[in-house]
């Protein structure tokens, strides 16, 4: 049991490790369960909120919908949590949730992190933009933008309460000139590829021309199957779309060991997971 600051209190349910991986179950003041996640040695992936509004066809994390918001107390608590256990360096929010629909919360716990001079990054759809404008200005450790297609109806689709793919790359474009080279280098499109959908040439050229266009650069995702109704690329499919955007000049980043494993990987982690399911 951890409290922070006297206030709150956050119970650790479960631990589940493999070899990459340190999956953390974790017990909120209502009964509520999410996850957080220790990966690469040094990073701490946690949860912004009980269930996602986004509602992601791909991801588990949101399969029961939005619950509520986590508080700033129950943001940090996930890292006081785990930092006696594990060498946390770096937390990443990028688990259940999309923090900038819990933006007030998220930044102060963020200013937490910060003044105790732990690197921070986001995993975001972009939206509400009001709130992205913010983020992007912050002395943030990275920020990754959720694309997974550049046509707006399929994206929709996948994500389909993920805002306006036009007004997510607009304010792109008015912000990111405001940024220094140094922090542009820092943002990126995610874009998961999903066997017969996503991963056509025609898409992955477009891809190309609005990543140049931004001057960012591109994370480009493998799928953790989640949902049947979707299909991971072969390895030759991953390599074709790889070499494409670097043929267009694309800085590529590729999806990790740590991003596929069975433990905590992208898009598996789930809110209230009962014990027997673990």
């Amino acid at each position: 049991m951890v409290v922070v600051r006297g206030l709150q209190k956050m119970k650790l349910l479960q631990e589940l490790s493999s070899k990459l991986n340190h999956l953390f179950l974790l017990e909120l003041c209502d009964g509520n369960r999410i996850e957080a996640v220790f990966y690469r040695g040094d990073t701490l992936c946690i949860s912004t909120q009980v269930g996602c509004a986004i509602g992601c066809a791909f991801c588990i994390s949101g399969k029961e919908g939005f619950l509520r918001n986590l508080t700033e107390v129950e943001i940090i608590a996930q890292y006081e949590l785990v930092r006696s256990k594990l060498p946390v360096k770096r937390i990443a929010m990028a688990g259940i949730g999309e923090p900038l629909m819990n933006w007030k919360n998220v930044e102060k716990a963020f200013w937490y992190f910060k003044n105790r001079g732990i690197g921070v990054s986001f995993y975001t759809s972009g939206h509400p933009t009001v709130r992205l404008r913010e983020l992007l200005r912050l002395p943030h450790g990275g920020v990754t933008i959720s694309l997974h297609s550049v046509f707006e109806k399929k994206r929709k689709a996948l994500m389909p309460h993920g805002g306006a793919l036009e007004e997510v790359i607009r304010t792109l474009k008015e912000e990111l000139v405001e940024l220094p080279v140094r922090k542009r280098r820092r943002i990126s499109l995610a874009y998961m590829l999903l066997k017969g959908l996503n991963d056509s040439e025609e898409e992955l050229i477009e891809l190309a021309g609005m990543a140049k266009d931004l001057g960012i650069c591109v994370t480009l995702l493998r799928y953790n199957k989640t949902v049947d109704e979707y299909e991971d690329v072969e390895e030759n499919d991953y390599e074709r779309a790889f070499l494409l955007l670097r043929s267009y000049g694309i800085r590529v980043t590729l999806s990790t060991r740590f991003r596929r494993d069975r433990i905590g990987g992208c898009g598996t982690l789930a809110v209230n997971r009962s014990l027997t399911e673990c």
